[in-house]
């Protein structure tokens, strides 16, 4: 799978789903992995593209970062999917194991409202995402060489720039439950785009032990790396910004 030069990778329970591909078009091939680093383990892709946030604020704005900001203005009924993304301090904070959860998160609560300009909490979806948050600013602050290759995405995003540039109205998720039109929908576009049906169905997701909307994001994610490879992809924002390690942040599409 690392020697594939195109990858899209998108978290699940325990892990991530990485869909890799040789170029546009060609068939792509689907694994599971426990930490992200394992994918750039010899050769890794030459480009790949995560949905998760990289770069984070030492202060958060109005409505979080920069990125969240721009895209949710694009995404209609869909741009609740747009976490806002808590300082470093906050997401850091959030993820001591030898600390009780619940006062985990009410510590990294505390912090994210002294650290933001509209003294904000922090989402409990967002919240159980900062290990894997954590997980990748640790992976690039230690792999400088992996800042020019690995770029966060954002699924609906994507799928706003497949669809023409126009917001979805159906959603994935109807009360924390899988909504069939939903990602039907999303299948559709993949499949329009080159990703065979095989590799977004439910039954390989739950070999996978991965949610199907799990797998139909990280295909998504991989027709981001691709765009960004060949120099297709539009930056939210364009230059990105610089976090206080010069990671950068960005959404791309």
């Amino acid at each position: 799978m690392n020697n594939f030069p195109i990858a899209g990778i998108d978290g699940c329970p325990g892990g991530w789903i990485v869909v890799a591909r040789e170029r546009p078009g060609r068939p792509a091939k689907v694994e599971r992995i426990d930490r992200v680093e394992r994918l750039f383990v010899g050769a890794g892709p030459k480009v790949a593209a995560i949905d998760i946030p990289i770069g984070l604020p030492e202060r958060t704005g109005t409505k979080g970062r920069t990125p969240e900001r721009l895209v949710r203005s694009y995404l209609g009924e869909r741009q609740s999917s747009v976490f806002s993304i808590a300082s470093r301090a906050a997401v850091y904070a959030g993820v001591d194991p030898a600390i009780p959860e619940a006062d985990r998160y009410r510590r990294a609560g505390a912090i994210a409202r002294e650290t933001s300009d509209e003294q904000k909490a922090i989402a409990k979806q967002a919240f159980h995402i900062f290990p894997k948050i954590v997980e990748v600013d640790v992976l690039l602050r230690a792999r400088a060489d992996l800042v020019s290759r690995l770029y966060e995405c954002h699924p609906e995003v994507a799928f706003w720039a497949m669809n023409g540039e126009r917001a979805l109205t159906e959603p994935k998720k109807v009360k924390g439950r899988p909504y069939a039109p939903g990602l039907d929908r999303r299948r559709r576009l993949l499949a329009a785009e080159g990703f065979d049906e095989a590799i977004m169905s439910e039954e390989l997701a739950r070999t996978l032990k991965a949610g199907a909307d799990d797998l139909i994001d990280a295909c998504a994610a991989c027709w981001s790396a691709a765009r960004i490879a060949e120099g297709k992809a539009i930056s939210f924002p364009d230059p990105p910004e610089r976090d206080a390690f010069g990671l950068p942040i960005a959404i791309w599409a």
